[in-house]
């Protein structure tokens, strides 16, 4: 079967979907698979691409650059860069190219059900949910109110359009919320994930409070005697305009480009041309201007603060579209909750299953389950929440296409009931397919790529694939080698890996895959040395059925 491995994207989180493109491609099982390149670029294009595209460290990096200077993505550059290096292919040509779309692509277009939509208008099936979950999951502020109707849950919340916010009186307003929520109060962007678009205001300050507001509308306003002065642009050196106007580039912190300045409803695409443009500001009036992403949301959630645990648990299904929630990891040493704190720096630490009860466990698993199924998900996805001190589970932004790095939450959560990284991918493909055929549209076809994929797999169980042992030492250097050699050797299709530690002469352990994401050899050691923990058990028990189909 031919898989069309999308990422990239318009939305914010193209950087994370372009480490997602290239841990499908390494790892999807070439013996059942043949993986096609599809690159989705800021205007919404699908260009084909070579795997050579995904070896720099950034997208951006990646991309073709102007003589500008600037390092700048797509929606920045002249179209016809782009046409002469990456190829366009239609979507009523994607069946010449693929028999399946494989989406590593996150946030708005991307996993609320617009392409999802294109693709089954094309009859091309892909994975993960399908319309309505996937246009549930996008939606922050509906998901509290369905989550809410589905297990009952309290959470205090309020909301702003733009527009209201515009015309409110902002003392009155924060005093009101803080009112409400208290001190401190969640500020997001409902539309993105990854901790984009997300604020803490943990001060009665009304300038922070304005601040996390605008980052979450994702806007600017430059005033001549305000928090952002445009009368010290003109004081700046040319490195320092062009290094302010490069940090807006940013997708992940800054407001980004294209903006429109909307007060004249001018586009400025490049950093390039911002400098110039606030050049020609700072010597006219020195009026307000107001900046605003083209893709600027216009509406702002506020959510009280919750202490507790804060959690992420996968949700898996089988072909009777049972819900089986995987181990929850809990999430901590967290500084800040935005995408800084838990992408970027090393701080935040996680652990498998959350450190409470095994009831507490149980409780977490249950209430996870239950709202992926309730609010229409299907295939898979990721929950977050919190446990709090009460033993109360308060759940938030169900998660419809999972960040896909190999060290991926859902990746560690599937090792635990057996599946490797390959495992898992193909997992993904099937019960994506099994979906798809419910949907009742290009019926036959799918059942027989369906039928094409279970035969083989069959045929895997019935001849397995000769074993190959790889052996590793005391070092942490070794098992990061070793575990890096299973996968690449898991993805071959040719053999089945297995990792064997040698700790001495007399002394060697078989490692099983849930033992694949321990990061040291200190890790490693403790794990062997103490029991399973229970839920860990009691999970893979429960989902043996599901694992069984592809190991």
């Amino acid at each position: 079967m031919k898989i069309g491995i999308f990422f990239g994207g318009p939305a914010r989180e193209r950087e994370v979907s372009y480490a997602g493109g290239r841990t499908a491609l390494a790892n999807l099982d070439k013996g059942l698979f043949e993986p096609v390149l599809v690159f989705v670029d800021g205007r919404g294009r699908f260009r084909l691409v070579q795997p050579e595209f995904l070896n720099s460290p950034s997208l951006r990096e990646a991309l073709p650059q102007d003589s500008s200077g600037f390092s700048v993505y797509d929606e920045s550059l002249d179209p016809n860069i782009l046409e002469t290096t990456l190829p366009e292919i239609r979507p009523e040509h994607f069946r010449n190219y693929f028999d399946l779309a494989f989406l590593a692509m996150h946030g708005p277009d991307c996993e609320d059900g617009a392409i999802q939509g294109l693709l089954e208008w094309h009859k091309m099936p892909y994975t993960g949910p399908g319309l309505v979950g996937s246009a549930v999951g996008i939606n922050k502020i509906l998901q509290n109110e369905l989550i809410a109707l589905a297990n009952g849950q309290q959470k205090k919340t309020a909301t702003i359009s733009r527009d209201a916010y515009e015309r409110a009186d902002k003392a009155q307003f924060f005093k009101s919320l803080t009112d409400h929520l208290g001190l401190p109060i969640v500020v997001k962007a409902p539309h993105q994930g990854s901790s984009i678009g997300v604020a803490i205001v943990r001060e009665a300050d009304l300038a922070q409070f304005c601040r996390a507001v605008e980052q979450c509308f994702f806007t600017m306003t430059i005033q001549p005697d305000g928090w952002s002065k445009l009368s010290e642009w003109s004081d700046l050196s040319t490195t320092e305009k062009q290094e302010l106007a490069q940090a807006m580039v940013s997708l992940d912190s800054g407001i980004s480009f294209p903006v429109v300045i909307e007060q004249t409803g001018e586009v400025i695409r490049h950093p390039k041309d911002f400098v110039e443009k606030l050049d020609e500001l700072t010597r006219g009036s020195g009026g307000s201007i107001t900046l605003a992403s083209l893709n600027a949301e216009d509406e702002v959630l506020f959510e009280e603060f919750i202490s507790g645990q804060e959690f992420s648990c996968g949700v898996i299904q089988d072909d009777d579209q049972m819900a089986i929630a995987l181990p929850p990891t809990e999430i901590y040493n967290v500084t800040s909750f935005d995408f800084e704190s838990k992408y970027k720096l090393n701080t935040t630490k996680k652990r498998i299953p959350v450190e409470t009860t095994l009831e507490n466990n149980r409780k977490i698993q249950l209430a996870v389950a239950e709202v992926f199924t309730r609010l229409g998900i299907n295939v898979y996805s990721r929950i977050d929440g919190f446990l709090t001190p009460d033993g109360r589970v308060l759940l938030h932004d169900p998660n419809t296409i999972p960040g896909m790095s190999p060290s991926s939450l859902i990746f560690k959560q599937m090792a635990e009931i057996g599946l490797n990284l390959a495992n898992s991918l193909t997992y993904l493909i099937r019960q994506s397919l099994r979906e798809r055929i419910r949907t009742g549209k290009d019926t036959f076809h799918l059942k027989r790529l369906l039928a094409d994929l279970d035969a083989q797999l069959a045929n895997r169980k019935a001849n397995p694939l000769p074993e190959r042992v790889i052996s590793f030492g005391i070092s942490d250097e070794e098992f990061v080698a070793a575990k890096q050699q299973y996968n690449e050797l898991a993805a071959s299709g040719t053999v089945r890996p297995s990792l064997m530690y040698i700790k001495g002469k007399a002394e060697s352990h078989e490692i099983p895959v849930y033992f694949l994401f321990k990061d040291t050899i200190a890790d490693l050691e403790a794990a062997l040395n103490q029991p399973r923990h229970p839920l860990l058990l009691e999970t893979a028990e429960r989902s043996a059925h599901i694992t069984a189909r592809y190991v």
